[in-house]
């Protein structure tokens, strides 16, 4: 199943902030907030995925009714319960394919870089279905984006909220005001949200990759599975597309390979 077959099929912000807009912007425009998030910045295999998550500010409480807090806190089987059940506010999903995290990195180009490119064009793309009539995607008529909420992977989020910026200049929301902090899945509901909706994408990747190329577990260094996994199948043609093949990790595993191989 192809990524974009897979998205189709898987279709506390400032509190004080929203109680004054209320949701409702000049000349009665729905007014929204945007919370962005990621899965998967750490796997060896698979891919990094990206939501923006879009929601109205006098619906926010519908977020907290349902039980939205950042991903990690949730049990999977909580999470994708709550997943169908916010699902239908507008988002966009960025995946980023390991072949493409690999090219970046021969590149020189940091994982921050990457993401923060990929988080400004689910932002514009996300823009388009708040802004404007869009009968296909259900997007509300002309709405007014107030905030957005960013979960900064940067110790120093105002350096993340720039690299954003950076791929923002020239559009319409090179002005919008940004909020980049360390833990926001955790401080605010649409970034909570967007961190649902990523990791269960994330995971149904994963399952989606295991049934091609076996049971790897979850993807990350710290996984005992994936280790054994790589160390017994990193040079089958079926899975490098699906390895990062810049991580520290392959590059450890190819030269205990290449040593054993001189020894024996």
């Amino acid at each position: 199943m192809t990524p974009r077959n897979s998205r189709e099929q898987f279709h506390k912000s400032m509190a004080g902030s929203i109680k004054k807009q209320n949701g409702v912007g000049v000349g009665g425009k729905p007014m929204f907030v945007i919370g962005v998030d990621e899965a998967g910045r750490g796997p060896v295999i698979g891919p990094l995925v990206i939501c923006a998550y879009a929601i109205e500010g006098n619906k926010e409480a519908e977020l907290k009714k349902i039980g939205v807090k950042d991903s990690k806190l949730l049990s999977g089987e909580n999470r994708e319960a709550i997943a169908k059940k916010i699902i239908h506010h507008p988002h966009q999903i960025a995946e980023v394919s390991a072949e493409e995290i690999t090219h970046y990195m021969k590149r020189k180009v940091s994982l921050n870089e990457m993401e923060a490119e990929k988080i400004a064009g689910a932002l514009l793309s996300l823009s388009k279905k708040l802004v404007k009539s869009d009968a296909e995607s259900g997007g509300p008529k002309d709405g007014i984006i107030s905030t957005i909420f960013v979960d900064s992977p940067d110790p120093t989020p105002k350096k993340f909220e720039l690299r954003i910026r950076k791929y923002l200049r020239g559009t319409p929301l090179e002005k919008t005001q940004i909020v980049s902090e360390n833990k926001a899945d955790f401080k605010y509901l649409c970034v909570g949200a967007a961190s649902i909706l990523a990791k269960s994408m994330r995971e149904r990747r994963v399952m989606e990759i295991a049934l091609e190329v076996g049971d790897f577990g979850t993807g990350y260094p710290s996984d005992g599975r994936v280790i054994e996994f790589l160390r017994s199948h990193h040079r089958d043609a079926v899975l490098q597309k699906y390895i990062r093949h810049g991580w520290a990790t392959m590059k450890a595993i190819r030269s205990t390979d290449l040593k054993l191989k001189d020894f024996f």
